[in-house]
């Protein structure tokens, strides 16, 4: 499968999730997540799972195996996440962190693939004793990989003593437009909500040509930043739908489509009437657990025989299941450009796997010992023949 197909199959994926978060999670909210971290995160999951987990994460990561999840993320790495910088274009940067408890350790297949594939920087720590500092270190590490923008993806107590394996994540954006926006011009205008009323925000405009293109129902604006010598272009899209209420209708639209996006992107710069567009900052966050279980990826979350390929366990009987995936996302757009970050963190943990259900009915002879535990010492033994003989 060639790299356009894989891309355009992370996108279909990538909008049935943002769908499925925007219903869920931040219904009268504003929204933004990042998500490559989602996949790479799944991708971790999938390179260290057997079975049918690992075809439940395929199959909902639209991939037919681990190598075109494992090609798919290298080559993001080296095409997309290249910073750009130094030459001019947006500053870009990707990392990639792995926490594990230092009783265990990475199976060699799966080791390579976290480090080679994902390039992500292992850590050995003590879950057991030291859960806090080990949030804590995952939250700095966060905040210097996001430029001090995140400064929390893992809340307080979301990592235990149970806590085995945390796979994190982040990724920081920063690109100036092509063409900028004269301050002076942004001016107070009303913004329609959602519930029928409207509050005043600062819109940038310009009288230059753009990238606009309408569609039935909706409207489509590209605004490209600055690249560099190496021609490495990003931009931003707005998809505006016609109706003041529309968002939802054309959420729907955009993620039951599969390659919506490539097909409706404006490729011609037009003469625009009133052009208006708003300032915004915000950030957002979730856990993504129920999301992706209402989308049918369970096995990994359920602690069965899955996720067995990522430690040599010395411990009989227990299983990594995963506890929880937080992502936390900021965006800010002005007259300069975007500066974005976000950061996931998915939390695996150990499970006793419940026992087999064993009867114990004594109702025939038996032997009973009274025993101190902590010294072993055996204060009495004996055994029941008949219950009823009183001496």
């Amino acid at each position: 499968m060639d790299l356009k197909q894989l891309i355009r199959n992370q996108t279909d994926v990538s909008l049935s999730f943002a769908k499925r978060v925007s219903q869920s999670e931040s219904k009268d909210s504003n929204l933004v997540f990042s998500p490559p971290l989602i996949h790479v995160v799944l991708g971790l999951i999938a390179a260290g799972s057997k079975g049918q987990t690992q075809s439940q994460v395929l199959s909902f990561l639209g991939s037919k195996s681990t190598d075109n999840l494992n090609s798919l993320s290298s080559q993001l790495v080296s095409l997309v996440f290249a910073d750009g910088g130094s030459t001019s274009g947006p500053t870009l940067s990707s990392a990639n962190g792995v926490w594990v408890d230092q009783s265990l350790s990475l199976k060699p297949s799966f080791k390579k693939v976290v480090d080679t594939v994902y390039k992500a920087a292992l850590n050995h720590v003590d879950f057991p004793t030291q859960a806090v500092e080990v949030t804590n270190e995952v939250n700095q590490w966060a905040e210097k990989e996001t430029n001090g923008l995140i400064k929390e993806v893992l809340p307080s107590g979301s990592v235990d003593a149970s806590t085995r394996l945390i796979f994190a994540n982040a990724l920081y954006f920063k690109g100036a437009w092509t063409e900028k926006f004269d301050a002076s011009k942004t001016k107070d205008q009303e913004f329609h909500l959602m519930n029928g009323s409207s509050v005043q925000v600062p819109f940038m405009t310009s009288e230059k040509k753009r990238l606009v293109r309408a569609f039935e129902g909706f409207k489509v604006l590209g605004l490209p930043y600055k690249h560099g010598e190496d021609k490495h272009g990003f931009s931003m899209y707005f998809f505006l739908p016609n109706a003041k209420d529309g968002l939802s209708a054309l959420m729907e639209k955009v993620s039951s489509e599969s390659g919506f996006l490539d097909r409706h992107l404006p490729f011609q710069r037009v003469t625009v009437g009133k052009f208006w567009i708003p300032k915004f900052k915000f950030s957002f966050g979730f856990e993504a657990s129920k999301v992706l279980k209402g989308l049918g990826l369970v096995l990994p979350f359920s602690g069965g025989e899955g996720l067995i390929e990522m430690v040599d366990s010395p411990s009989v009987g227990r299983k990594l299941y995963i506890s929880s995936i937080f992502h936390k996302a900021c965006i800010e757009v002005n007259e300069e450009g975007t500066e974005a970050a976000a950061t996931s963190a998915c939390v695996l943990v150990f499970s006793y796997v419940r026992p087999q259900v064993v009867d114990f009915v004594a109702d025939h002879p038996f032997l009973f010992v009274i025993r101190e535990d902590m010294t072993g010492v055996v204060l009495f033994i004996g055994q029941v023949l008949n219950p009823l003989v009183v001496d």
